[in-house]
């Protein structure tokens, strides 16, 4: 299993950005598909984006598409997510999670082995 560390959150006004970083441990973070995800209080935990391992392919919620940007540097073992022009509705607390399976259209969260600890990113109106 790879261990990951998310950072990045914070408190910003609506129309803010925001990055999030997640660090991977171990020397094959290249094996693994990436992906972030989000909880927000009351609700159930819902994908945001996913990055196949060697970044090519990408996949994004509908909810953040235009506006959110995965992206990984495995050199560095650590996997991105640019938040753009933040809304209220993007407050929630964000997990990184890796996936030993290749990238598809469409992996969700079964697919995801190993997960972060989460940070918190809390979006003012």
């Amino acid at each position: 299993q790879v261990q990951l560390v998310e950072s990045g959150g914070g408190l910003v006004q609506a129309g803010g950005s925001l990055r999030l970083s997640c660090a991977a441990s171990g020397r094959t973070f290249s094996s693994y598909a990436m992906g972030w995800f989000r909880q927000a209080p009351g609700k159930e935990r819902e994908f945001v984006a996913s990055i196949s391992r060697s970044g090519s392919s990408t996949g994004y919620a509908e909810s953040v598409k235009g506006r959110f940007t995965i992206s990984r540097d495995n050199a560095k073992n650590t996997v991105y997510l640019q938040m753009n022009s933040l809304k209220p509705e993007d407050t929630a607390v964000y997990y990184c999670a890796a996936s030993s399976r290749f990238w598809r259209n469409g992996i969700g969260d079964a697919d995801f082995g190993s997960w972060g600890q989460g940070t918190q990113v809390t979006v003012s109106s």
